[in-house]
């Protein structure tokens, strides 16, 4: 059927009017910002004035909430979300551009989550390790940092939760990013001349049974990150790496097998980390460590208070404390935040019954 052409030419004419529109308002908005950060600076010179903070993590949660409320469509939730928090990190930027230190190197699922919860305006700082990225905020090189957590298939990071266990630095925030994993290889490289795959511990996991079904013979090797394995399979003839889209492109890798993680759902959960605590936001999470000593029914003293006061746990994971054989500490996560009366009366029941508590941060939920 032909094209109208009159017809297209209205339609076309009506985005172009709306894309002025949404201009105006974009820079309405800028200007508005602008303002926010000069009455900050002009605050922040006061004697005896606390650092002011720019970004305010609980304020873009209500924003996104109440975005997702009254967004009638046809745009889907995910796409008007995600266009709404590079409109507020560019506005932040104006303000003051966060730097975010991430587990690098450039490539890993942990840069693709810190460019997901803080939008694309923000400068990004790799770190070998986890620890390096808790060092770098605990040391003020880094504003924030961004960590994996969870993995649906193969559960909880252990060495996120060590350093949470030793660190002052609370949880400010969390993002769960769909996990697909490929085999990278140079451009040269076939999959019959392979000696050696690189990849984190938990990516060599989530593949196992593809790895021993395809790849038996092939010597597996862990490195620190993903993004680590593609930079060694660019430079090292015969290896490949596990890693994901971004890193493909960065490292100029060819996929010689895709999607290959057993379980197609493959979910990873990413903590945003910073140095002060978060006021609520109306839909919030808390995380505690809490320690107990070991004698029958432990365990049930420290779940009783929840259940008393009707709080949803979401997560309990257990770490050896380090205190001695058979000695740990449980990781808690639920809803609510540390200001609320019931997680009060929570926090108070436990203190009784421990013989450690620490309150690792309360957070807003992940808006998708």
């Amino acid at each position: 059927m032909a094209e109208d052409k009159s017809a297209l030419d209205a339609l076309r004419q009506q985005i172009n009017d709306v894309d002025m529109q949404i201009q105006t308002l974009l820079n309405q908005r800028a200007h508005c910002a602008l303002q926010i950060a000069e009455i900050k600076r002009e605050a922040n010179k006061k004697p005896g004035q606390q650092e002011v903070v720019f970004y305010r993590p609980e304020r873009e949660s209500q924003i996104l909430r109440q975005l997702l409320k009254r967004n009638q469509g046809p745009m889907p939730d995910h796409a008007m979300v995600a266009i709404f928090r590079e409109i507020m990190a560019a506005s932040l930027a104006m303000e003051k551009q966060l730097q975010v230190a991430y587990l690098g190197p450039e490539g890993t699922f942990t840069q693709a989550a810190a460019a997901r919860y803080f939008g694309h305006a923000i400068q990004l700082l790799p770190a070998p390790t986890i620890d390096a990225v808790f060092r770098q905020v605990e040391g003020k090189q880094a504003d924030y940092g961004v960590v994996p957590v969870e993995n649906s298939t193969e559960g909880m990071v252990a060495h996120t939760l060590d350093n949470l266990m030793r660190s002052t630095l609370k949880i400010c925030g969390e993002v769960e990013l769909p996990i697909h994993l490929h085999l990278l290889t140079s451009s040269g490289t076939e999959r019959s001349e392979l000696g050696k795959v690189y990849a984190h511990q938990q990516a060599l996991a989530q593949c196992r049974n593809w790895l021993s079904a395809h790849l038996p013979q092939v010597k597996q090797e862990a490195v620190s990150s993903n993004g680590e394995a593609a930079r060694r399979a660019m430079d090292q003839e015969g290896t490949a790496a596990i890693a994901g889209d971004m890193a493909a492109v960065i490292y100029d890798l060819k996929k010689e097998a895709e999607f290959i993680e057993d379980r197609a759902d493959n979910l990873t959960r990413f903590l945003a980390i910073g140095r002060d605590d978060i006021p609520p936001s109306g839909a919030d999470k808390s995380a505690i460590l809490v320690g107990v000593r070991d004698r029958p029914g432990a365990l049930f003293t420290l779940l009783e208070p929840f259940h008393e006061q009707q709080l949803s746990l979401t997560r309990i994971d257990s770490r050896p404390s380090g205190d001695g054989p058979w000695a740990y500490v449980f990781f808690m996560e639920f809803e609510g935040h540390i200001e609320d009366p019931r997680v009060t009366s929570v926090m108070a029941a436990l203190e009784q019954r421990s013989s450690m508590l620490k309150h690792l941060g309360s957070y807003p939920k992940a808006a998708l």
